[in-house]
């Protein structure tokens, strides 16, 4: 997993739940982010607006809509929305996280889609809109970025950020929003959007999916606008001759200019987009969006094919001749008023049994499917979610739902998720399917385990680029010799919750928690200050000091620190409180009776109880044949024998020579 160091929102947690891992995208208005659910222990996507926003009521309130739309919807075609609220300045939204790409990285890759493909995607497509569409919905920015393809195979149509309420029509005023290639016209002339406006952006995309372009072109915004306006959307076979002329009409009646002349909502375009799948798969039934003309006895009538959707005429017409009308003589029965009266009475009755039986059969289907959708095999449910339980409960708990559960569970590596437990089912929890449907159980496996690289002794941020993979935690801090900033130590956490060094490397699980110790550097340097001054220095870098004792010093002034101690042993840390051993000044001295030793012996003991020794010379002209110094016998000394001194203070000798 990269991580882009230069964003701060990396490794940030949010609301105290959020941790956040790495960037997946950016857009107009805010960025989404792989986060880790640290409550439910699950990946999840979140998307938390731009800062320069967050002071805009106008944004914000656009952005706060997106999480009630968005919630509203629980289908497998839209991306399910978790979470919204806001951490100090940002405001959040959390979404179900989608390992995969946009249609628009497909279309890159591809340029051009087969029919098959196109049709698959805009079922997907159309379905999750068709919810959108039946909870009063509108998406107002549907585009190729906004249409996620799962690495399982799942299509969602993400970002409601622009949708509003399709109780009314909408004015947007002079500001239109969206893509301008998936602008309807009515959205471009009067800033208006509707159900249908949603249809128009699917058949742009459709013909992009067709032909690898999209269909109005310009260097500047205004001219596809303008086009969109008032130019009718070419048929797809006049780029890709390969293109049937079933999906030519459907992209023509979903981009037709006049909204009155599209399907009404997403639920009619799917019905006809999967007439036309059948009419593909099966070349040999009836045509679809053909107008079947009718005979009548007394005129042609034309009816639309039940498959349209519209009452549109598109494509050919099968013109059948009239019916002939009966000729020859009429006999004498068939001219009877009262033959015709009866004839006409048993014609009524027929038709009255007839409409009964019908309304009997439909009350009959009618409740049947009541009872199917309701309590019956077709009713739906929502998966629970059961990550985090161990294989069996989860099991129960998904067969009391209603569901049957796989006997082949998948595994997978998970961060969160201990080992043997369930980390997630496909389909993903929060999803609706029909009762007795199987649902796979993904069991974790643990963390996926990496080799730890080597970071001690170097600097914290060269180690938190080298850690990526792991969630490095806040570090802790010590004073140290080495350089502020260089890494102490590093640490995992076991599996009994203990602490186990990871300073000579080895292998730990992907983004499990990592913790690094760093320097301050040395605790400063208070001897030969006043116990204010350390005291004040050792506060300075968040340490206590506190006068424990004192000394004598013949080198430190009195009042002045001998010496700074911590009252624990091990390593000292920001809090701890230091022990200050102050000076009491030189150590007095008691000065010994040395009278009548020679001058060398008081001289030495004197020396050794720390004290400096002075005598005059001697200037007698026999001093100079003997050793007088180890000779003559010491008679006073200044100060006197019980007087007071101090260490590094002088006794002045006196001496008698003989």
């Amino acid at each position: 997993m990269s991580v882009n160091q230069t964003d701060p929102m990396i490794g940030r947690l949010i609301d105290d739940r959020y941790q956040v891992r790495s960037r997946i995208a950016r857009g107009g208005m805010a960025t989404v982010y792989l986060a880790t659910d640290l409550r439910l222990e699950r990946r999840v996507a979140i998307k938390i607006m731009h800062g320069h926003l967050a002071d805009d009521a106008s944004f914000k309130e656009r952005f706060i809509q997106e999480a009630r739309s968005a919630a509203r919807l629980a289908h497998p075609n839209v991306v399910n929305v978790f979470d919204q609220g806001q951490d100090d300045d940002s405001a959040y939204l959390v979404m179900e996280y989608l390992p995969g790409i946009t249609l628009r990285e497909l279309l890159q890759d591809h340029k051009v889609l087969t029919a098959e493909q196109a049709m698959d995607i805009m079922e997907a497509v159309l379905a999750g809109l068709a919810a959108a569409h039946r909870a009063g919905i509108v998406h107002r920015d549907l585009k190729p970025e906004n249409v996620l393809l799962a690495d399982d195979g799942r299509i969602k149509i993400g970002d409601f950020g622009l949708a509003r309420a399709a109780t009314a029509n909408t004015a947007t005023g002079a500001a239109l929003l969206g893509t301008i290639a998936y602008l309807s016209p009515e959205l471009v002339t009067r800033g208006i959007a509707d159900t249908r406006s949603d249809i128009y952006a699917l058949g742009i995309m459709l013909f992009e999916m067709l032909t690898g372009e999209q269909p109005y072109k310009g260097e500047q915004p205004m001219q596809i606008a303008y086009q969109h306006a008032n130019d009718t959307v070419p048929a797809p076979s006049t780029t890709n001759p390969s293109v049937p002329v079933e999906l030519d009409e459907l992209v023509l009646w979903a981009t037709a200019r006049d909204p009155e002349h599209r399907p009404r909502d997403a639920r009619a375009l799917l019905d006809q987009l999967l007439d036309v799948q059948r009419a593909l798969a099966d070349p040999s039934g009836p045509p679809v969006g053909r107008t079947m003309v009718l005979p009548s006895a007394t005129a042609t009538a034309v009816l639309p094919d039940s498959g349209s959707g519209t009452g549109a005429s598109t494509g050919e017409t099968q013109i059948l001749p009239k019916a002939r009308h009966r000729t020859g003589p009429i006999g004498p029965e068939t001219d009877s008023n009262a033959d015709r009266l009866r004839t006409a009475a048993a014609r009524r009755h027929r038709r009255g049994a007839a409409w009964l039986v019908i309304v009997v059969v439909l009350a009959l289907l009618v409740g049947g499917v009541g009872w199917w959708f309701g309590s019956g095999p077709g009713a739906q449910a929502e998966v629970p979610d059961v990550s985090g339980q161990d294989p069996a409960a989860a099991a129960a708990q998904l067969i009391q739902a209603g569901f049957e559960v796989d006997s082949e569970n998948r595994s997978d590596f998970s961060p969160v998720v201990p080992a043997g437990q369930v980390t997630a089912t496909d389909p993903d929890a929060s999803s609706r399917l029909q009762k007795g449907s199987t649902v796979t159980m993904v069991v974790s496996q643990g963390p996926r385990q990496l080799e730890v690289p080597q970071v001690v002794g170097g600097s914290i941020d060269d180690a938190r680029q080298a850690l990526s993979d792991f969630s490095v935690r806040d570090p802790s801090q010590q004073f140290d010799e080495k350089a502020e900033g260089t890494v102490l130590g590093i640490a995992g956490v076991g599996a009994d919750g203990n602490a186990v060094d990871l300073s000579g490397g080895g292998q730990y699980g992907e983004q499990q928690p990592i913790d690094l110790t760093v320097s301050l550097g040395p605790v400063p340097d208070v001897v030969g200050q006043t116990v204010e001054q350390a005291q004040a220095t050792l506060q300075s870098v968040e340490l206590a000091g506190v006068e424990s004792g004192r000394e004598y010093s013949g080198t430190i002034d009195a009042g002045s620190v001998i010496r700074s101690e911590p009252q624990v042993d091990g390593p000292v840390r920001p809090g701890d409180t230091l022990n200050l051993v102050v000076s009491d000044g030189p150590a007095p001295i008691t000065v010994p009776d040395v009278t009548g030793k020679t001058i060398d012996e008081a001289t030495a003991e004197l020396q050794g109880l720390g004290l400096r020794v002075a005598y005059d010379a001697c200037r007698n002209f026999t001093c100079a044949f003997y050793d007088w110094e180890a000779s003559l016998p010491v008679t006073a000394t200044d100060p006197g024998a019980g007087g007071i001194a101090y260490a590094g203070s002088t006794v002045a000798l006196s001496y008698r020579v003989e």
